[in-house]
């Protein structure tokens, strides 16, 4: 959600060491490697990313992107459109490999009042989405979404961010025939949120409340519905809107969580497992344009084929004059060498 005008607010009793003062001219530039294809619809459009990784070809991966006022696309590694599903008002979206399957879960806002999640599974070979229907939630305005596979028994769990703060947990079965959604818990945050990354390693739930900070809750529904605050929006490293959230894992608990700073235009790395600042970075420099006002992220690691050996973060580009919006690629291992990361 882009607002351009906010006054950062600190999060009270947030037991959180505070990083060290950051200026902009510190903040390192990192090049985009590809961008998409522009989105169809003009102004406030392009939203969330998704990738796919296609472990046995891995060049011929995957990524998906909702543009919020027609539909949902899927882009080759290479930017390239290769297809377009028609879907009204789908804000976030997160994926997942369901029992051999792909599944994609968007934040469906369609219905004014009434929150939905649409399902769709992913035909990895011919690049294409195929919808698999629209399922209540709850009262309110959708917009995050993530997913959690949970590791004892592999159920499959959306988190559905309404405009208001709340996170509706949603149940998701998609073995039978016709698949089965029900809200099984609701947990909040006090005021108005929107990206959100479940840790499966984990089961630990990050929520970006936008001018507020970060809260961290367990994702279990039978876990206390109580969030800790573990960063908060200090309009030096982290700037209002604090948007998409993404993680880069390493090893049982370790790696990287990774914010869009919407308000300066950057993105801020905390480190795992403690949430302690790492660094931020803008994307730019390069051949392509740079990104601003990014609403959602998504990162995975491993081998996307070359120039992308070690992982692939994706980020929109709210400001993709004189095209519509996009989303702009980027390779992990040059954020790492640009911050020096381990």
């Amino acid at each position: 959600m882009r607002r351009f005008a906010v006054a950062a607010l600190l999060l009270g009793g947030c037991a959180v060491t505070p990083p060290p003062p950051v200026t902009p001219n510190a903040v390192p530039m990192v090049a985009a490697v590809a961008e998409t294809d522009p989105v169809d619809t003009a102004a406030d459009a392009a939203d969330d990313p998704a990738i796919w990784r296609n472990r046995r070809n891995p060049a011929a991966s995957l990524v998906i992107g909702t543009d919020k006022q027609a539909g949902i696309h899927v882009y080759a590694l290479s930017g390239k459109r290769l297809s377009f599903t028609p879907a009204a008002r789908l804000n976030n979206v997160d994926l997942r490999d369901v029992g051999g399957r792909v599944i994609a879960v968007a934040s469906d806002r369609a219905d004014v009042g009434e929150a939905h999640v649409a399902l769709f599974t992913l035909d990895t070979v011919a690049g294409k989405l195929v919808p698999m229907g629209r399922y209540p939630v709850g009262p309110g305005e959708a917009y995050g979404m993530c997913l959690w596979t949970r590791a004892r028994d592999h159920a499959l769990f959306g988190f559905v961010v309404m405009k208001d703060g709340r996170i509706d947990q949603v149940s998701i079965d998609t073995t039978g025939a016709t698949p089965q959604v029900r809200t099984v818990r609701s947990i909040k945050v006090g005021t108005q949120a929107e990206g959100c990354v479940v840790d499966d390693r984990t089961g630990l739930l990050y929520v970006a409340e936008e001018d507020i900070g970060l809260w961290r809750f367990a994702a279990d529904p039978a876990a206390p519905v109580t969030g800790m605050a573990v960063a908060k929006v200090d309009g030096t490293t982290l700037v209002a809107d604090a948007e998409g959230l993404a993680l880069a894992p390493k090893g049982r608990d370790g790696g990287y969580l990774v914010v869009s700073s919407q308000g300066d235009n950057a993105y801020t790395l905390y480190r795992l497992p403690g949430v302690t600042y790492a660094g931020r970075f803008r994307i730019g420099g390069g051949a392509i344009d740079g990104t601003s006002e990014t609403d959602g992220i998504d990162l995975m690691l491993g081998d996307f084929g070359p120039g992308l050996r070690h992982g692939l973060m994706v980020a929109q580009d709210g400001d993709n004059a004189p095209e519509t919006q996009n989303f702009k690629f980027v390779a992990w291992d040059k954020v790492r060498k640009a911050l020096r990361l381990r």
